[in-house]
């Protein structure tokens, strides 16, 4: 695991960098910030990893796995603006710190600055690279709109809410690593297995997130518990609940969905209360489990010696296994 410490320095040293003391402060300030608050560096770390186990040297992968960093920055700024969320990573967000305007024009800053990075690819691998960083994009944005809709049904369906997570989380992750796998010359065939890989990972990674939202402590989490119970937003844990809850708990989860008005405390008590009367909690770890496997069987199948898929496999257990 020592070379991913070194590949996590490398990122968060660049990422400081990024629009440093660009002017006018007052539009660049809030894009610095985000930046800045670190998180996991998920994205860029697995861009690093996949180039490196096909012989690249992280140097050179830098700037695309920074495009990735940015692009995921931009895309928090304005989730947090339209779920109205009070903090990331601890931190208050971009429009609670600033204005919803700033939080705006911000976010389209970042994802330029994603697309002068992502530019920066070798010529050879820049037209497959924008290609795949371009779709990717928009099949964020299609997932947040589906997010977004999904608040005003009460008849989504899990595998509506599987699809939602696969564009809105999981093909980006997918994306990280293929770039970085592209940039270092794998076979295609690779490339392919490990987006597969990182959409599995992606997809058991959001659910996770949906059950530290619940589930998860505060103080490590670094955001409010429940607050996609109060959004009404449908995580397979609400979309589970929906469907096996007897008519009782049923008719009060509706009026609990419809309320304008309403003690947030009380809300996040009575919901996650019925999620435990029917154990949906057991319910999505299975369905962690079952993505995780499936992760791991693409990542057999790429034609590298297990040695070296030992940091990936690390790090997909931590990611399975983390608390916040």
């Amino acid at each position: 695991m020592h070379k991913i410490s070194v590949f996590e320095k490398l990122i968060d040293e660049a990422a400081r960098k990024v629009l440093k003391d660009c002017q006018p402060r007052t539009l660049f300030a809030p894009a610095e910030y985000i930046l800045s608050l670190g998180g996991k560096r998920l994205r860029p770390l697995l861009t690093l990893m996949a180039a490196d186990l096909f012989g690249k040297n992280a140097e050179e992968v830098i700037d695309a796995a920074l495009a990735v960093e940015i692009f995921h920055n931009f895309s928090l700024v304005h989730d947090d603006l339209m779920d109205n969320a009070d903090l990331r990573r601890g931190y208050p967000t971009v429009h609670k710190k600033w204005s919803e305007n700033s939080a705006i024009l911000s976010g389209d800053a970042l994802v330029i600055e994603a697309y002068k990075y992502i530019a920066k690819v070798p010529v050879s691998v820049l037209p497959d690279i924008l290609e795949l960083f371009t779709t990717t994009a928009m099949e964020i944005c299609k997932g947040q709109q589906y997010d977004m809709d999904f608040e005003q049904r009460l008849d989504v369906t899990e595998e509506e809410y599987i699809e939602m997570i696969h564009l809105k989380t999981a093909v980006l992750i997918g994306c990280a690593l293929k770039i970085g796998a592209i940039i270092a010359g794998a076979p295609a065939e690779d490339a392919d297995l490990l987006y597969e890989f990182g959409i599995n990972i992606g997809l058991a990674f959001q659910l996770k997130d949906d059950l530290l939202d619940v589930y998860g402590n505060p103080e490590t989490f670094g955001k409010k518990i429940g607050g996609d119970i109060l959004c009404n937003k449908k995580t397979f844990l609400l979309i589970r609940c929906l469907k096996n809850a007897n008519d009782m708990q049923r008719e009060e989860l509706n009026r609990w969905l419809t309320a304008t008005e309403y003690d947030p405390d009380e809300k996040i008590r009575f919901v996650k209360n019925v999620y435990d009367e029917l154990n949906l909690k057991f319910a999505v770890e299975n369905l962690i489990e079952k993505y995780y496997l499936a992760s791991l069987d693409y990542l057999s199948s790429i034609n590298i010696t297990d040695d070296h898929k030992r940091d990936l496999i690390s790090l997909a257990e931590n990611l399975m296994y983390r608390e916040k």
